[in-house]
């Protein structure tokens, strides 16, 4: 089960997506975004989900994993046709949506930000006009950044090739056949037989999707249907495809916006139906000689968000209702799925749990009692109730658990602490637990799917922002962790990694990761590249990035602040961030950067911060409070504009990302508090670093308004100053938008993705004034 934001079995983050791990609003990723060319299958909780991998942009759940290399494509899916519902209105027995980590997945189209969001100016066509003066503004700036960005993609897709391994897209085995996908095809070949010899089931271009990528498989537990998910890098929204299978494999169904799905039995199919960025029903459709779908379950809280999956024996089937602090679980019986949802634990204010199932016994992960981490807890399933809850196992403080994976005698943690990863192994038989430390190198886990809940051996990843996956394996039969050697990974050996305490405002030590060649002389005069989130209770994306290794080739420092608000140090790191304690958060990016500056790695005129989505409210607040500690910032689709959005209620997300940022509707205390740091209310005429902006006209989470009105705002305010000094060589900063017309806050095609950051690097070398590939044939003025 795919934990981490907040922690999946579905753990939630914030602005965003449900479970969906949940997608911040703002925050579907943390960094620039490269995707990989491709999409693949993906252990989304305890099944195979099919996910795509993002070179930088987090987000982004941030979570990533296996992929084959297939170009991501557009498409809409919109005349699906949708069976017959019979409506029935459920008792609001919640269900708390645990926002999975990815980003919303639909197929329908999506409404125009400039009609969810019309306050940019007084008319539409203002709105058109503001909107076509940017984009001709980029269009008359991008010239000057052309040559270098050529040069930058074309390292970039050097690096690529060379660190890229096809790893083959994860395996779906029963019995002696194996399933699994590649360049858009669903493929099913026996196993310990050459796949090259597999039938196709499915082929997106066959049958019409060949504008989108495959998202998630399902296969319904007899093998004769498959469900896979369809979505387009222009839309949030995917289509669910239920195939039947056979010798002659035939679409039976196509789905329409669609979030998530599961078999509850050989021909009975679960799922959520998506709209406005929001999953509150549960459908349940059948495939029997009399065919017929009804409503299941409705969510009456806009504050929550439901998801649903299996448990790992395929026991139970879980609705799963969560907001930002609060969950709710009703199991389906796989046995009698006809039978209505049971309640587990009735939604308690503050308590979040998440459920799986073992011999007769639900293991619960929750955050009930003291401490506000998490604790493993078991009741049995007659009597699941809390005050049945047994403790099993409680994680340490400022312990982030980013995953847990169940197996038949065995749980797997995955775990991080003071910035080193860590496996704790817990037996069932013999009720011990085993923690492993795992190589002081690594910074991320990349889970592998684990089909059988049987298996004897947990695979998984370990990664970097500058080295690649490498391949481990966790055997319960030799208890011992064994490092796969399936390719050649070139080991990355003049990287450094330093790890520092910067002692914030409030005297809180906040942690800090840095990168930086070991062959770099005169730190103090590389050029320095800060990472900043702080949200939602997630981590800054620390997997691999080909754009990251070319920075630290070329002599650049990297830094990863992972300031409160973030996950990196557990829930009460990010509940000491949130809400009335979001200057916790300026406070400990600022002492961070000081204290880099102190220990000599860079110095403010080549330093450079990069953030996106959510980190945009921490970078711009840096940006008005203490503009003299940073020489250029890159920031990509960007929450600016915190006042003016958590004021519309209209919009999809503001409602239930109130636990993340407050209520300034309903309490003026916290109008004022946001009022005090919010960027685009903050701006005042100073001198002002140079900033790139990304933003992307199909993005649902932040609305391209708020983040016009910010750049004209800032733009005016970095004029107003120069015009009020004349002191010579007065200098101007560069205040830059790029607009997207395609892709959307999660997703990009590649070879968007690969532009957006060559861009990003182009315009950081030119105001930090690098010479930064060693090809390049003139001296750096």
């Amino acid at each position: 089960m795919l934990l981490s934001p907040s922690i999946a079995f579905h753990l939630s983050d914030g602005r965003a997506a449900g479970v969906r791990a949940f997608w911040p609003r703002r925050g579907g990723y943390q960094e620039m975004k490269v995707r990989m060319s491709c999409a693949g299958l993906r252990n989304l909780l305890q099944g195979l989900c099919y996910s795509v991998r993002y070179y930088s942009k987090h987000s982004c759940l941030q979570t990533v994993g296996i992929y084959s290399k297939i170009k991501s494509k557009q498409c809409c899916i919109l005349d699906c046709a949708c069976s017959t519902c019979t409506h029935r209105t459920l008792p609001p027995g919640s269900i708390l949506p645990w926002r999975c980590f990815s980003c919303k997945q639909e197929g329908t189209k999506i409404p125009s930000k400039r009609k969810q969001n019309a306050s940019i100016t007084t008319s539409d066509l203002s709105y058109k006009n503001l909107l076509k003066s940017e984009q001709e503004n980029w269009n008359d700036i991008s010239a000057r950044y052309k040559a270098m960005t050529k040069r930058i993609k074309e390292k970039l897709e050097e690096l690529h090739n060379k660190y890229t391994f096809n790893l083959g897209s994860p395996r779906i085995r029963f019995g002696e056949n194996v399933y699994f996908e590649e360049n858009g095809c669903v493929f099913l070949s026996k196993a310990d037989v050459d796949e090259e010899n597999g039938d196709i089931l499915f082929s997106t271009e066959d049958l019409g999707f060949s504008d989108a990528f495959i998202q998630r498989i399902r296969i319904s537990p007899d093998q004769r249907y498959m469900a896979i998910s369809l979505k387009s890098e222009n839309s949030e929204e995917a289509a669910c495809v239920i195939i039947k299978l056979g010798h002659f494999p035939v679409v039976e169904k196509v789905i329409p916006s669609v979030f998530s799905f599961e078999w509850a039995a050989n021909d009975v199919l679960y799922y959520t139906s998506q709209k406005n960025l929001k999953c509150q029903n549960v459908f349940m459709t059948t495939f029997t000689n009399q065919k017929h779908t009804k409503l299941v379950y409705t969510e009456q809280d806009a504050r929550f968000f439901v998801d649903i999956y299996c448990t790992k024996d395929r026991r139970f089937l879980t609705i799963n209702s969560n907001s930002k602090t609060t969950s709710e679980v009703w199991l389906v019986d796989c046995r009698h799925p006809f039978k209505s949802p049971a309640l587990v634990q009735a939604r308690t204010k503050g308590v979040i749990y998440h459920i799986e199932h073992r011999n007769d016994e639900l293991y619960i992960l929750t955050t009930y009692g003291e401490p506000v981490e998490y604790k493993l807890m078991k009741a049995p399933v007659a009597a699941s109730g809390k005050e049945n809850w047994q403790l099993v196992y409680a994680l340490e403080r400022k312990t982030k658990l980013v995953d847990l994976e169940m197996f038949s005698d065995h749980c797997i943690m995955f775990l991080k602490n003071a910035g080193h990863l860590y496996l704790n192994v817990i037996s069932f038989f013999s009720h011990s637990v085993q923690s492993i430390k795992l190589p002081t190198w690594a910074c991320e886990f990349e889970l592998e799917s684990q089909p059988e809940h049987t298996t004897s051996t947990c695979y998984f990843q370990l990664t970097s922002p500058v080295h690649p996956p490498k391949r481990f394996a966790y055997s319960f039969k030799e208890n011992n962790l064994i490092e796969q050697a399936v390719q050649e990974v070139p080991i990355i050996t003049n990287c450094h990694t330093t790890r520092l305490l910067a002692k914030s405002k409030d005297e809180t030590l906040v942690p800090i990761t840095v990168f930086h060649n070991m062959n770099s002389k005169e730190l103090h005069r590389k050029p320095l590249l800060v990472h900043v989130y702080g949200a939602y209770g997630i981590d800054l994306n620390m997997s691999f990035k080909e754009d990251k290794l070319m920075l630290i080739e070329e002599g650049w420092i990297l830094a990863y602040c992972h300031v409160r608000g973030g996950g990196e140090l557990g829930l009460s790191w990010h509940k000491d961030g949130c809400q009335h304690n979001k200057l916790k958060g300026l406070h400990d990016l600022k002492a961070c950067i000081m204290l880099l500056h102190e220990l000599g790695f860079s110095q403010p005129k080549y330093t450079a911060l990069a953030a996106a989505s959510a980190g945009g409210v921490l970078a711009g607040a840096l940006c008005n409070t203490a503009p003299e500690l940073i020489r250029a910032m890159v920031l990509q689709a960007p929450f600016v504009d915190v006042l003016n959005t958590m004021m519309k209620t209209h919009l999809p997300l503001t409602i239930e990302e109130q636990e993340e940022w407050g209520n300034p509707l309903a309490d003026e205390k916290c109008m004022k508090y946001i009022k005090s740091y919010c960027p685009y209310h903050n701006i005042k005429p100073q001198c002002y670093p140079s900033v790139f902006i990304t933003a992307y006209e199909n993005d649902q989470r932040v609305p391209l308004t708020g983040v016009l009105r910010y750049v004209q705002k800032l733009r005016k305010a970095a004029l107003d100053h120069a015009s009020r000094t004349s002191e010579k060589g007065n200098w101007v900063p560069n205040i830059i938008l790029d607009i997207q017309a395609s892709g959307s806050h999660c997703d990009s095609s590649w070879e968007d993705s690969l532009k957006e950051v060559a861009r990003h690097l182009a315009f950081l070398n030119k105001e930090l004034q690098v010479c930064h590939l060693q090809h390049h044939s003139k001296p750096c003025k």
